[in-house]
């Protein structure tokens, strides 16, 4: 019986090469100067400045996987009060000299965000190696970034400008996986599996952009606004196991 419901059915991925080649995190750990001379002077902009429009003045915008620190830069110029978050070591060093902002060195798949009380979050490709049956863990791990709503506060407060609860996540169009001619395995999505898990993690579209990518090449990026209605203080500490 059709329930109307899509459903998440992995077709096959195009085989992967029996030499395994190696990992993001080794890939990046290794060559963060030449990564970071291919993508830093790409202007955010067009990708950035629907999700930059929609953000209330000052808020605090934590980068996963902020390379560099392209996007922290350009965000920080924009009066948003920036965090990054970075796993490879050499990028992270380059990110906090290039913004001249804090940048936590660590694992999203592991870290523990709960304490960081984001207004919003930018996940711009950051999400590219992860693969599809994890994906839905690893982001709602970081989404517990986001601010918890105090108690008494509406849900949202017309009278100032902008939003909260703000997510800019961007991912590769496509059907299954494949590895880069660099040996980073990258997973790809369609727009019906990721509206489906939107909808599971809460996240409603603002936005949505279907373009080439920044630094050029042959595949196309889904690019999202997606806003999160924060949980109450209540709600937030009864989700993480508190009383």
């Amino acid at each position: 019986m059709k329930t109307g419901r899509p459903t998440l059915r992995r077709r096959r991925s195009p085989r992967v090469p029996d030499n395994p080649g190696t990992s993001a995190a080794e890939y990046y750990a290794a060559h963060y100067q030449s990564y970071h001379a291919e993508t830093f002077n790409i202007d955010p902009q067009p990708f950035l400045g629907p999700f930059a429009q929609r953000l209330r003045p000052g808020s605090r915008v934590l980068d996963i996987g902020c390379g560099s620190g392209r996007d922290l830069l350009w965000l920080k110029r924009q009066g948003f009060r920036v965090l990054g978050f970075e796993r490879a070591p050499g990028l992270a060093a380059l990110a906090r000299r290039q913004a001249e902002c804090d940048v936590v060195g660590g694992d999203f798949t592991r870290f523990d965000f709960t304490s960081l009380a984001m207004d919003a979050l930018l996940m711009s490709g950051a999400l590219v190696h992860v693969p599809h049956d994890v994906l839905v863990t690893v982001l709602a791990r970081i989404l517990s970034a986001l601010k918890p709503r105090p108690l008494n506060e509406p849900a949202r407060d017309d009278a100032l400008p902008g939003e909260t609860g703000l997510v800019y996540l961007s991912l590769k169009e496509g059907h299954g996986r494949y590895r880069d001619g660099r040996g980073r395995e990258c997973f790809l999505w369609s727009h019906a599996e990721l509206a489906y898990i939107f909808k599971a993690l809460g996240l409603t579209v603002c936005h949505f952009r279907r373009g080439p990518c920044a630094s050029g090449g042959r595949k196309l990026w889904l690019g999202y606004v997606l806003k999160k209605e924060a949980p109450t203080a209540l709600e937030y500490r009864a989700a993480n196991g508190c009383c």
